[in-house]
């Protein structure tokens, strides 16, 4: 990821839970806040309820994917966290993509198509 690093602290996380704004699709959940820098941190919960580990990891895999082929796309200076649904266990790649670009559209974190 060019332009991103990785939400790492629990504190961050939560940061962004309590205080950001958020969007949610069929398939994930999306929270933002601004984090004072040039850079975007990136956040993906994905928790016990969706699957076993072999499953969380493959989910958590797909939308790390998806986020690093769209971050051009992104706005600069934010801390994002994914958060995968229930339903995300049995959703194909495009339609993780699409639901997570649906959610940041939303939230205004896309920048406008020139």
């Amino acid at each position: 990821m060019i332009f991103s690093q990785s939400l790492k602290r629990n504190s961050d996380f939560r940061r962004a839970y309590s205080r950001g704004r958020s969007a949610a699709g069929r398939y994930v959940a999306v929270y933002c806040r601004r984090n004072g820098s040039e850079r975007n941190r990136l956040g993906i919960t994905v928790g016990t309820k969706v699957g076993k580990a072999v499953v969380r990891n493959s989910i958590r895999r797909r939308l790390r994917e998806a986020y690093r082929l769209a971050e051009g796309g992104f706005l600069r200076g934010w801390d994002i966290v994914i958060v995968a649904r229930g339903r995300a266990a049995g959703a194909d790649y495009r339609t993780l993509r699409d639901d997570m670009l649906l959610c940041a559209q939303t939230l205004g974190l896309m920048r406008e198509a020139t």
